[in-house]
């Protein structure tokens, strides 16, 4: 389970798909703080563009935290910086799936890579890029 620095190699890609559950939301809003009611009042967003609530949108940047810490790199990792741009919501109910695709080695043991989120529909829901120290033999 995951690749050393000396390992990986450009277009190396890995991903993990999860479905979000009533119980991700409640727990992300009870770990953060953000009861915003976007996440947790079905009542007070019934009526706005999204037709009720949707799941805090750097709950599927965890996603492709999972992807990097546990599979690409993978264990070891140390993540530097996160960019994200959020494309759509995350509606409680749908299936996430992140990607990391390598896009560049560097020196120092670093990785850039390219990070996605889709929901079933292949509606891209995350854009991004992250930078990571990959684990060494």
């Amino acid at each position: 389970m995951g690749k050393t620095y000396d390992q990986i190699n450009i277009g190396d890609m890995a991903f993990m798909e999860k479905t979000v559950g009533e119980s991700d939301v409640y727990l992300f809003a009870g770990i953060t703080g953000d009861f915003n009611p976007a996440h947790i009042n079905h009542e007070a967003t019934k009526d706005t563009k999204f037709g009720g609530r949707i799941a805090h949108g750097i709950l599927s940047a965890g996603f492709v935290s999972a992807v990097l810490g546990m599979q690409l790199p993978g264990p070891g990792t140390i993540y530097l910086s996160q960019q994200l741009v959020f494309k759509g919501p995350v509606k409680i109910g749908d299936t996430i799936k992140a990607v990391a695709e390598v896009v560049e080695k560097l020196e120092k043991g670093r990785i850039r890579l390219k990070t996605t989120c889709f929901n079933q529909d292949g509606m891209q829901v995350l854009d991004g890029e992250a930078l990571v120290i990959a684990p060494r033999a």
